[in-house]
C-alpha cells in the first residue's frame, strides 16, 4: 500500500516537473492544433482516429509538427493494446518480445496491437525485415514516425503497406494558437500564473520557431518561468529566451539535400536572390561552406559550360580565395561566386559527352584512322601517320580531314547554344562542317595534300 503511494506521488511530481513541450501535447483531437490537410473535419485520418479503425501508417515530417502526439492521441482513443517503442534503443530482440505479446493477445483475448516506432528511419534493413512479416499477417497494426523521407529510409515494402501521411511545418497562427492556450491552461499550462505577453513579444517567438511547436514552448517556458508572476513577457526577455532563428537542416537529412536542390535549381534558373537566400540559409544552419563551393565548381561546369568558359575560372578562385581566408571574411567569395553562377549564360551542352560514352558503350567501336596513328615508332615500317595534315600549316590554322573511325563520318555530338560565348563557338563550328560537307573527304585530302607538295 505504502510503495503504491510513493509512486502516486513520484510520478505526481514527475508529471509536474516536466518540461512544458510535453506537458502541453494534445491528449485528443479536440486540442491538437495544425496539419488540417490530413486532420480537419471528414479528412481520412480522422476519421480512421474516431472509429478506431487505424490501419498501418508513416507519420513523416519536420520536429515539432505533432508526429509524436499523434501517435499518443490514436493511444488514448484506441481499444487496441497499444506499444511504444523508439528505434534508436529498441533491437531486434524487442521487436520480437512485442510480437510475441500481440501473438498471445490476438490468440487468447482476440485483441490487437498497435507497434509505434519513433524514429523509425533509425531501425536498420535487418529490424525492419524482422518487423515487415507481422505487419503483413496483422499481428500488429505498425505506426512509424519519422523526420527523413520513408520513401528513401523505410523498406519499401513496409512502406507499400502503410499509408504515409506528411505533416507540415506550423503556421504563424498555429503557433499563436499553441502559446495561447498554454498561457491559458490552468492544469498544464501558466492559466494561475496569470503572465501574459506582449504582442511584439508572442511576435518574434513566433517568428523564430520556424513552424516547430516544440521551439516555441521551450522558449516560452524560459520566458515565462523568469518573468515575475502578474506582468507580460516583454519583447526583451523573448530574445534572450530564443536568440537564434530554428533552421530545419541536418547535414544528413531531407532538408540538407532539399535545400541544397533549391540553391542549385536557383542558380540554374538565374535567380541570385534565391540563389543567395539558400546560401544563406545553409550557411546559416552550419553547412560545411567548401560543400557549397564544390557544388558551385560542378555547376559551373554542367550548367554554364562554354556559354561563358570563365566561370570555372571563378568558381576556382573562389575556392581557393576561402582557403586562403576562411571564414567569417571568406563569405564574400561565397557570394561572389553564387551571384556570377546565377548571372552567366547557361549551357549543359557539356552532357553531350555522356552521348560519346554511350556510343562507346553500346556500339562497335571502330579503328584509329592510320593518319591519326603515332607516326614515331613505326612510321617507316608501317606507314603509320602517313597523310595527317598539320592544321597549323593551314589558313586560319585548319584543315579538313578525317578524325572519326570510318564508320562514324559524319556524326556529331556537340550542338552547341546561341547563348553567350557559344554563340562564337557555334559560328566557327558551323563554317568548319559546312566546309566538311562541300566536298568528299578524299577529294580534299588529295587537294590539300598537292598543296603541301608545292609549298614543299
Amino acid at each position: 500500500m505504502s510503495s503504491d503511494l510513493f509512486d502516486k506521488a513520484a510520478e505526481g511530481f514527475r508529471s509536474s516537473r516536466a518540461p512544458l513541450a510535453d506537458r502541453m501535447r494534445p491528449r485528443t483531437l479536440e486540442e491538437y492544433i495544425g496539419q488540417d490537410h490530413i486532420l480537419g473535419p471528414g479528412r481520412l485520418l480522422r476519421r480512421s482516429i474516431e472509429a478506431d479503425r487505424i490501419t498501418s501508417l508513416i507519420f513523416y515530417g519536420p520536429p515539432g509538427t505533432g508526429k509524436t502526439t499523434l501517435a499518443r492521441i490514436i493511444a488514448g482513443s484506441t481499444k487496441s493494446h497499444f506499444v511504444t517503442m523508439n528505434a534508436v534503443l529498441a533491437g531486434v530482440k524487442d521487436i520480437r518480445a512485442a510480437i510475441a505479446d500481440a501473438e498471445n493477445l490476438l490468440k487468447h483475448h482476440q485483441r490487437r496491437t498497435i507497434l509505434f516506432i519513433d524514429e523509425v528511419h533509425r531501425f536498420n534493413k535487418a529490424q525492419q525485415d524482422a518487423l515487415l512479416p507481422h505487419v503483413e499477417n496483422g499481428t500488429v497494426v505498425f505506426i512509424g514516425a519519422t523526420t527523413e523521407n520513408p520513401y528513401f529510409e523505410v523498406i519499401k515494402a513496409l512502406v507499400s503497406r502503410s499509408r504515409i501521411f506528411e505533416l507540415q511545418p506550423l503556421t504563424e497562427d498555429d503557433l499563436r494558437k499553441v502559446a495561447q492556450f498554454t498561457l491559458s491552461n490552468e492544469e498544464r499550462g501558466y492559466g494561475r500564473r496569470k503572465t501574459g505577453i506582449d504582442a511584439d513579444a508572442l511576435d518574434h517567438l513566433v517568428s523564430t520557431s520556424n513552424g516547430d511547436a516544440r521551439s516555441l514552448l521551450n522558449a516560452l517556458e524560459l520566458a515565462v518561468e523568469t518573468t515575475a508572476e502578474g506582468e507580460n513577457v516583454s519583447l526583451e526577455v523573448a530574445e534572450e529566451s530564443i536568440q537564434k532563428r530554428a533552421v530545419l537542416y541536418d547535414k544528413e537529412g531531407d532538408a540538407h539535400y532539399d535545400t541544397i536542390s533549391a540553391f542549385i535549381k536557383s542558380l540554374r534558373g538565374s535567380d541570385p536572390d534565391a540563389a543567395l537566400y539558400w546560401m544563406g540559409r545553409m550557411l546559416y544552419a552550419g553547412e560545411d561552406p567548401k560543400f557549397i563551393l564544390r557544388r558551385m565548381l560542378i555547376f559551373a561546369a554542367e550548367d554554364i559550360g562554354l556559354a561563358d568558359p570563365r566561370a570555372v575560372q571563378v568558381a576556382v578562385s573562389c575556392a581557393q580565395a576561402f582557403d586562403y581566408i576562411g571564414l567569417p571574411e571568406g563569405r564574400f567569395h561565397l557570394s561572389e561566386c553564387c551571384l556570377y553562377m546565377a548571372t552567366a549564360p547557361k549551357s549543359n551542352s557539356t552532357y553531350v559527352f555522356f552521348d560519346a560514352l554511350k556510343y562507346v558503350e553500346n556500339e562497335q567501336t571502330g579503328d584509329v584512322p592510320n593518319h591519326l596513328k603515332d607516326g614515331s615508332r613505326d612510321g617507316e615500317g608501317l606507314g603509320h601517320g602517313k597523310g595527317y595534315l598539320y592544321p597549323h600549316a593551314y589558313r586560319n590554322h585548319y584543315v579538313p580531314q578525317q578524325y572519326l573511325p570510318e564508320n562514324m563520318q559524319g556524326m556529331y555530338f556537340y550542338e552547341p547554344s546561341d547563348v553567350g560565348y557559344e554563340r562564337t563557338i557555334k559560328e566557327r563550328l558551323d563554317y568548319w562542317r559546312s566546309r566538311d560537307t562541300e566536298e568528299s573527304l578524299e577529294r580534299r585530302i588529295e587537294k590539300y595534300a598537292d598543296d603541301s607538295d608545292s609549298k614543299a
